[in-house]
């Protein structure tokens, strides 16, 4: 079991006594890489992704949970993969992921980053989305490569709170959202829908258009996609 991400899942799930609702089951890709993108409010999201959707799912995670004793621990036995230290962030990420989804793997991205993890905001408020996903897709050398937007709705929950952001920044002091006072919030799903979206296929079309000018374009409309599903899902 502790080194089985999928019945880790699914056993945290039901120890915490969560309900899920998994909506559009029909929608999830079968027999190729997928690239998971969902909003991010709970340090349940990844398992209860993984939960839902039935397979393992190689999630990048903030680079200080590589760092936290106990925590590091826990996201290596959930297949997590954390970032690195930001001088080395991006080309780490990218190559690693790339690796997973030409070995047929889903990888799982948050692209609203650390923030409403750290900050308490609403169930069904979804903020800016970072691009490098957008990057990661159009780049991979994958033929067959669907980029699934899923919609993590919180029905009810309770909110607690984990460790204090300043001890945090004692081990990642790159973040600037731990340089503050306050706690770190620990929300925890009492009932929650999982809604997957309309995948979206990478195209021939699409890469060729990832050079020059329009690749700045091409980035923003797919980034624009997910966020717009998943914002749609949401309400």
């Amino acid at each position: 079991m502790f080194n089985n991400p999928l019945l880790i899942s699914q056993q945290l799930l039901n120890m915490l006594g969560t309900r899920v609702f998994f909506y559009h089951r029909d929608r999830v890709p079968q027999n190729s890489a997928v690239l998971v993108v969902s909003n991010h409010r709970s340090f349940l999201d990844a398992p209860l992704l993984m939960a839902t959707l039935d397979r393992s799912v190689r999630f990048a995670c903030h680079h200080y949970m590589g760092q936290v004793p106990l925590m590091r621990e826990f996201v290596t036995r959930l297949g997590c993969f954390p970032l690195d230290a930001p001088d080395h962030r991006q080309q780490g990420f990218f190559h690693q992921a790339i690796q997973l989804l030409q070995s047929q793997q889903a990888i799982g991205i948050f692209p609203e980053g650390t923030e409403p993890m750290v900050q308490h905001t609403d169930p069904h408020q979804v903020g800016n989305f970072q691009r490098g996903f957008a990057h990661l897709a159009l780049r991979a050398p994958i033929q067959d490569l669907a980029i699934l937007p899923v919609a993590i709705a919180s029905q009810d929950e309770t909110n607690n709170v984990a460790v204090p952001l300043k001890l945090l920044s004692w081990f990642d002091p790159s973040e600037p959202l731990f340089d503050q006072p306050g706690w770190h919030p620990m929300v925890i799903y009492q009932k929650v829908d999982v809604i997957v979206g309309r995948p979206m296929w990478v195209t021939p079309a699409q890469r060729e258009s990832y050079q020059g000018k329009q690749a700045k374009t091409v980035v923003a409309d797919l980034t624009q996609y997910c966020r717009e599903e998943i914002d749609r899902l949401l309400h």
